[in-house]
């Protein structure tokens, strides 16, 4: 209360709606959405450790209203430092193979082969949303929508309607296939890296984020009509050390959870090491490449170099994510996470419904703050002590599918508005948005019966 009750305060809390008032306004203003985070994450801890030094204060960490200890500014700060550094260099890895994949026309390829089949348009909104259900949980959500979006587009040339909707579709299906693996979303990454949930324990989820696309896409489908026959379709031949690289993609993501499953260090390292692999991978394509213009097998041999693709990596995402972290982390230093917890969720972590209802309306805000400040600022004030498991995988699922009911609530919404400029809006997916919301729900129910909450 010392500290909450100075004007800086209001002062912190003041500047963060302020910057999140640009990143959700990005589509308009054309503002990086990294630059007002970044901003407001240096005054906000500038201003609290100002505090520290001017009036000589420490945080006191309360347990069973009983001061067991305290934190300082500087102690408080490289913690959550630590957690993005982490955070990032995992991002950065996966981030780094997936464009390596892309350069390889790993993507291009599953788009070829399915222009080719002619397909109908309500198949190929089956098709499409499927895939991208399953392609998050291993390339991550942002990654699969953007790469079905570039097949519908391409499949529905001078067909808005198909292809607005199927970016609806696509979006829901990464968000929902996102939820159930540590890989599949930011959100999930992090309650995995924080040690909340087992990497087995995830897929427990795989049934609830399964309904909550069925059913959306469902509805939606009675909606679609068409072909996409006589669509223009160039043959792909994947580049050479393709199918390689996904190999090494699947090692880097076996490493990373047997780091963490059996040898108990940060999964991180097991990215890194899988990081070595694709470079020394590079260095092999480097010493065996021929400037012949041959075509080989596996397509056209070109040169590849692993830096290259390091330095495509979403950076813009990357600093947002360390603004939002810093953010965040500040506001729990000054105190506001703590009051939000004891205003929402209850006393005892014994009352599952209780808990049930909070951590359900935490998922229907980050559709409107994005679900990464959502997800950090629970990790804040939480622990596996204070939120038992069910309740740990409950915000899990509705954090990550909770973000699909606006198109600004989670990260491939926010990509495919820019990808998909003109066609796919805030508005066409907001008139789709009961369907959503009836899938929602749905799978928390699913969740809370599966654990015999209710």
């Amino acid at each position: 209360m010392e500290l909450l009750n100075h004007p800086i305060t209001i002062i912190s809390l003041l500047i963060f709606v302020i910057a999140y008032g640009f990143v959700v306004t990005e589509e308009v203003t054309h503002l990086r959405k990294s630059k007002p985070v970044l901003f407001a994450a240096g005054i906000i801890w500038a201003m609290v450790a100002w505090y520290g030094v001017a009036y000589d204060y420490s945080k006191p960490v309360i347990i069973s209203d009983e001061v067991v200890g305290y934190v300082t500014v500087k102690e408080a700060m490289m913690h959550a430092f630590s957690e993005f550094s982490q955070l990032m260099l995992f991002l950065l890895v996966a981030m780094t193979f997936i464009n390596s994949m892309t350069e390889r026309n790993v993507f291009e390829k599953l788009r070829s082969k399915l222009l080719a089949q002619n397909y109908s348009y309500q198949k190929l909104f089956w098709i499409t949303g499927f895939i991208t259900f399953f392609l998050s949980p291993i390339a991550d959500n942002l990654t699969a929508a953007l790469t079905m979006c570039a097949v519908v587009m391409a499949v529905g040339v001078g067909n808005r309607k198909f292809v607005s909707i199927s970016c609806v579709n696509i979006v829901i299906a990464a968000n929902a296939g996102g939820a159930f693996s540590p890989f599949g979303d930011i959100t999930t990454l992090m309650v995995w890296q924080a040690g909340m949930v087992e990497f087995i324990e995830f897929f427990s989820l795989f049934l609830p984020s399964l309904i909550n696309y069925i059913i959306p896409a469902f509805i939606m489908s009675l909606f679609v009509s068409g072909s996409s026959e006589n669509v223009k379709n160039t043959p792909v031949q994947l580049k050479r050390g393709a199918k390689s690289i996904v190999l090494l993609f699947l090692v880097t993501i076996f490493l990373a959870v047997t780091f963490e499953n059996f040898l108990h260090i940060p999964p991180v390292f097991g990215m890194m090491t899988g990081l070595s692999l694709l470079q020394l991978f590079a260095y092999y394509l480097k010493r065996t490449y021929s400037r012949s213009t041959v075509i080989s097998r596996e397509g056209e041999d070109q040169p590849f170099g692993v830096f290259k693709q390091i330095a495509q990596a979403e950076w813009d995402t990357l600093l947002f994510f360390y603004g939002v972290i810093m953010c965040v982390s500040g506001l729990s230093y000054i105190g506001y996470l703590e009051l939000l917890s004891n205003t929402i969720y209850p006393s005892s972590p014994d009352q599952l419904i209780g808990f049930s209802i909070a951590n359900s309306i935490m998922g229907i805000l980050s559709a409107l703050i994005d679900n990464i400040p959502v997800m950090f600022s629970i990790l804040q004030m939480h622990t596996t002590e204070s939120m038992v498991l069910s309740q740990w995988l409950l915000i899990t699922l509705t954090t990550g599918v909770g973000g699909s009911l606006l198109s600004i609530g989670s990260a491939p919404g926010v990509a495919l508005m820019g990808q998909a400029r003109g066609v796919y809006t805030f508005y066409s997916h907001l008139k789709w948005a009961p369907a959503i919301f009836l899938g929602y729900i749905a799978s928390i129910i699913v969740h809370l019966l599966i654990w015999g909450i209710i």
